[in-house]
């Protein structure tokens, strides 16, 4: 029999990549001999995380609408056509049985072109609230996986299935890694600790309300993971180079190894990137979420409330995180009734398995396509 072929698309941000590459991992495991192929965007990050990750990708020249630079998006209609035209021919050539769309700019270009000649596609929709490209995609889709309950309110109901986002597996396995946590961030592993995560650029009003709040964790003698990201790590490790060991005070541009920063962290501040969110179910941890406020259609806010409602986190504005995210982490972390609430209600949730449920859809689909 001869071997599937399938593209995946999307990316620009590693909430798209990270999903991308835990499905074609997963049809790995699940049938070896697969052939797969990204399409990215170019001069985003997955150009280069793709390739890390051992997989080919081709380039489309396209970007999304710029709300802050209107003078830009007089190129977008050029680029999109440009990039259909490409999609078409990256088809012609590369011959898949499937196309999947985990969102970001390449995936709209890659879907309509598969649409327009005749090869199914899935979308694997991360948010609890759909963009504009996915609901237009999700009219001609076989299939669309989603993490989030009500998503028919986007979508034809008859093709949903309720899949959760895929993970970095090796992110959750945190059991029984305390000990080993403690020792690589030179911390106690018998006291509280709160780890505050921005993703891997960083968020501006968590660093902002770390820095507000930093004394008080000192004082309290609770320990503090705190990953600034790319753009704010010089700036801030700086100014607090002078911190004694003995703070607790871990300040780190990124995370190599989120799994035992899950392991050790009593408490996780966060924003509310779908991913992200799909790992803290996993994880069991007392959450609370800082939705940023400056992504499309404001979907991490929505994220945050479907937990929210399910009792499964504590959310705080973005506009009020500065004043008062510190005080509500502690009053959190010296609240073990609540901190259990949290952990059992967000552990509920949780979808594990998300990566091979959706490689096994995939392979249906190439598999219907091929007899």
């Amino acid at each position: 029999m001869m071997a599937k072929k399938v593209i995946i698309s999307g990316g620009g941000t590693g909430g798209h990549i990270f999903p991308a590459v835990s499905i074609a991992n997963a049809l790995k495991r699940l049938e070896p001999d697969t052939e797969i192929l990204f399409v990215g965007a170019l001069g985003r990050m997955e150009m280069e995380k793709v390739p890390a990750a051992g997989y080919k990708i081709i380039g489309l020249n396209i970007q999304g609408f710029q709300r802050n630079n209107l003078f830009k998006n007089l190129l977008l209609p050029f680029k999109v056509i440009k990039s259909v035209l490409k999609a078409r021919s990256i088809i012609k050539d590369f011959k898949p049985d499937v196309a999947v769309g985990v969102g970001g700019y390449a995936s709209g270009p890659l879907l309509y072109a598969a649409g327009q000649m005749g090869v199914p596609y899935l979308i694997q929709e991360q948010n609890s609230y759909a963009g504009i490209t996915n609901k237009q995609l999700g009219k001609n889709a076989k299939k669309i996986c989603v993490a989030f309950e009500g998503m028919d309110r986007f979508f034809p109901g008859d093709r949903l299935m309720m899949t959760g986002n895929p993970l970095r597996r090796e992110s959750v396995e945190i059991e029984g890694k305390r000990s080993e946590a403690a020792a690589f961030f030179d911390l106690s592993a018998d006291k509280k600790t709160i780890l505050v995560t921005g993703g891997s650029l960083g968020a501006g009003t968590l660093n902002k309300s770390m820095e507000a709040g930093l004394q008080k964790f000192i004082d309290t003698d609770v320990q503090l993971i705190w990953q600034t990201g790319k753009f704010y790590y010089k700036a801030i490790a700086e100014k607090y180079a002078d911190q004694p060991k003995n703070s607790g005070i871990r300040i780190l541009e990124f995370l190599s190894r989120m799994d035992l920063a899950y392991a050790l962290a009593d408490v996780i501040i966060s924003r509310a990137g779908a991913g992200t969110i799909a790992e803290l179910c996993v994880i069991k941890k007392p959450v609370v979420l800082v939705p940023s406020p400056n992504v499309a259609e404001d979907h991490q806010t929505k994220n945050a409330i479907a937990l929210v409602k399910n009792k499964a986190a504590v959310l705080v504005a973005d506009s009020v995180a500065e004043a008062e995210l510190a005080d509500i982490a502690l009053t959190l972390i010296n609240n073990p009734a609540h901190a259990k609430e949290l952990s059992e209600n967000i552990g509920k949730l949780a979808l594990p398995d998300a990566d091979e449920i959706i490689a096994k859809e995939v392979l249906g689909l190439a598999q219907n396509r091929k007899e």
